[in-house]
C-alpha cells in the first residue's frame, strides 16, 4: 500500500510573486519556496503572502520534523485577470499532484479571496485542513489611511474604484459645460448603476473572457477574431437603433411597452451579430477541430430562432398597443407576424437540433473507423 503524501500548499491567487517580484509560478520545494518568500519580502515587505508562504513553510517543517511523508508548494493565478488565474491555478495543482504523488492538502491562505479556489482544489485532491494567516497590526487612523492609499495604488484595486468615479465625475462636468446639469445627474447616476448591475450580475467577466478570446483569436491567427470584431460592430448599430426606436415609440406608461420598443429598432442587428460570431465559431472549429463541429452547428439556427420570436412578439405587442400611436404595422398584420415567427423560429431551432444529431452520429460513425485503420 501506498504511503500517504500531504501537500502544503500556499494560494497566490492575485500572483504577487509575479506581479510584485517576478517569480513565475508554480513553485515547489522547500528552498524555492523559501527563495521566492524573501524575493517578495524585498520586493514589498507589507505584502501579507509574505507571511502566508512563512507559514506554509514552517507548517511544512512541522509535519516533516514529525516523520510524515510531505511536500510544499505554492500556486500562483493571476493579478489582472481572475478568470485565467483561477485556470491557472487548476493547471498548476494538475502538474504538482502528478511531480509531488500527493494525497492529501493542507491549503495556506492570507484572506477570503485566495479561497474562492479552494472548490477546484477539492476536485483534485482531499482538502484536510485550511489555514488562513492574519497579520496582528495595531488598528489606528493612520494605519487605515495608510492601507486605503496602498490599496488604490495597486492597479487591480484602482481599475475598479477609480475609474467609475472619474468617468461619473467628467461626465457631470461635461453636463454643466454644456447647461444641463439636470441630465448629467440623471447620466451619473445611470452610469454608476450600470457599473454595479454589471459588477454584481458578473458581466464584467464576461467582457472579460470575451476580451480574452479576442486576444488568443488574434495570436493564433484565427477567424473568429474578424467575425467577434464585426459582431461588436453590429451589436453597437443595433444598441443604437434601438435606443433611436425607443425614442420614436416611447410610453411613458410601461417598462414593457419602452424594452419591446428598444427590441423592435435592436434584434435583428443583434441576431446578425450573433450569427455572424457563431458562423465564425464554426469556421475556426472546422478549420482546425472537425471532429468538434457537432458542438457548434446548432449556434446559429438557435439565433436566427431567438431572434425570430422575439421580433415577431415586439411587433405585436406594438401593433396591438394604444398608447403607442404612429406605428407602421396594425394589430391584424402584427398578429400575422408573431405567428410566422414562431413557426419560423421553432422550424429552426428544429433544423439546428437535427443538425447537430445528424452529426453527431456521423462522428460516431466515423471513429470506429478511424481506429480500424490504425
Amino acid at each position: 500500500m501506498a504511503k500517504e503524501r500531504t501537500l502544503v500548499l500556499c494560494v497566490d491567487r492575485d500572483d504577487d510573486l509575479g506581479f510584485k517580484a517576478g517569480i513565475d509560478g508554480p513553485i515547489v520545494g522547500r528552498e524555492a519556496c523559501l527563495h521566492a518568500a524573501t524575493s517578495l519580502a524585498l520586493a514589498d515587505p507589507e505584502d501579507s503572502d509574505v507571511n502566508a508562504i512563512f507559514e506554509t513553510i514552517k507548517l511544512h517543517d512541522e509535519l516533516a520534523g514529525k516523520g510524515e511523508e510531505v511536500a510544499v508548494a505554492v500556486i500562483c493565478g493571476n493579478h489582472m485577470n481572475l478568470l485565467e488565474g483561477d485556470r491557472r491555478v487548476a493547471s498548476s495543482l494538475d502538474a504538482i499532484l502528478s511531480a509531488t504523488g500527493s494525497t492529501s492538502c493542507i491549503i495556506v491562505t492570507d484572506g477570503a479571496e485566495d479561497e474562492y479556489v479552494l472548490p477546484i482544489i477539492q476536485s483534485r485532491v482531499p482538502v484536510s485542513s485550511v489555514r488562513r494567516v492574519v497579520v496582528n497590526q495595531m488598528p489606528n487612523l493612520e494605519g487605515t489611511y495608510y492601507i486605503l492609499r496602498r490599496l488604490l495604488d495597486d492597479p487591480k484595486v484602482s481599475k475598479i474604484v477609480l475609474v467609475p468615479l472619474g468617468l461619473a465625475m467628467l461626465l457631470y462636468a461635461v453636463g454643466y459645460l454644456l447647461g444641463y446639469p439636470e441630465g448629467a445627474t440623471i447620466v451619473v447616476v445611470g452610469v454608476i448603476g450600470t457599473y454595479l448591475l454589471f459588477k454584481g450580475i458578473g458581466i464584467d467577466e464576461v467582457f472579460g473572457y470575451l476580451i480574452t478570446s479576442l486576444k488568443a483569436s488574434l495570436h493564433g491567427g484565427r477567424f473568429t477574431f474578424v467575425s467577434y470584431i464585426a459582431a461588436i460592430l453590429l451589436g453597437i448599430v443595433g444598441i443604437i437603433l434601438g435606443l433611436i426606436s425607443l425614442l420614436e415609440y416611447y410610453s411613458p406608461f410601461g417598462i414593457v411597452i419602452q424594452v419591446l420598443a428598444f427590441i423592435y429598432g435592436a434584434v435583428a442587428w443583434f441576431t446578425a451579430a450573433g450569427l455572424v460570431a457563431s458562423v465564425g465559431k464554426i469556421i475556426d472549429i472546422f478549420l482546425n477541430e472537425r471532429e468538434a463541429i457537432q458542438r457548434v452547428i446548432a449556434l446559429p439556427f438557435f439565433v436566427l430562432a431567438i431572434g425570430a420570436i422575439a421580433y415577431g412578439a415586439s411587433v405585436y405587442i406594438l401593433s396591438i398597443s394604444s398608447e403607442i400611436s404612429g406605428f407602421p404595422i396594425t394589430s391584424t398584420t402584427g398578429a400575422l407576424y408573431i405567428l410566422f415567427a414562431i413557426i419560423g423560429g421553432l422550424f429552426c431551432a428544429f433544423f439546428g437540433v437535427y443538425l447537430q444529431s445528424f452529426l453527431g452520429r456521423w462522428v460516431d460513425e466515423r471513429e470506429p473507423v478511424a481506429n480500424r485503420s490504425h
